[in-house]
């Protein structure tokens, strides 16, 4: 048995912890903070075929997960020659800080992602994401290790002053952009 503490993490950490402890352990115990990240990490448990039981606890919740022989994911959708788009940074409309969490949540978690896209193109302001958010580029970078394609578009790129800071993936055009996008895979972030 293994036991978590991901309280005070950020989503998506305490579902990728718990995963990660579920590569090394058949029975985990996950301490969370709330509702909402109790649920996240049980939904996980069901995809991957585990039983989880979910106890109140008076300032946390605890799961209890076990693993019934093999891990499964046969319930996630296929993303294998998906293409994400990215076309803001921060993420999203709304509030600058929440759109800068989600940008950080969303690159770092596409590392635990299988299959991985393709591609991860950037655009309008997306193009910061690859030359100013350092933690970004650290796991853009290894996703480029590990076969993804990253494409920034030039013209986005040139219009922020920004070409000479690109610090992982290629300069990429119109042409190649919208030959990716009609591929049909495409996932707009």
């Amino acid at each position: 048995m293994k036991e978590l503490d991901a309280r005070g993490l950020d989503c998506p950490e305490p579902v990728v912890k718990t995963k990660q402890a579920l590569g090394e352990a058949d029975k985990v115990v996950v301490s969370v903070d709330d509702q909402v990240q109790a649920d996240n990490v049980a939904k996980l448990a069901k995809k991957l075929n585990a039983e989880v039981a979910i106890v109140e606890q008076e300032d946390h919740y605890q799961l209890t997960i076990e693993q019934q022989g093999d891990e499964q994911e046969g319930t996630e959708e296929e993303q294998s020659g998906k293409v994400y788009f990215l076309t803001s940074d921060p993420l999203g409309e709304g509030e600058e800080k929440l759109g800068t969490i989600l940008t950080k949540g969303f690159i770092s978690t596409l590392l635990d992602v299988r299959p991985l896209p393709d591609k991860i193109i950037f655009m309008n302001s997306g193009v910061k994401i690859p030359t100013l958010n350092q933690q970004a580029i650290d796991d853009l970078k290894e996703l480029e290790e590990q076969g993804v394609n990253i494409l920034s578009c030039g013209t986005c790129l040139d219009y922020y002053e920004i070409t000479e800071e690109l610090a992982v993936g290629e300069i990429s055009n119109m042409y190649e952009i919208l030959s990716a996008l009609n591929s049909g895979k495409v996932v707009e972030v």
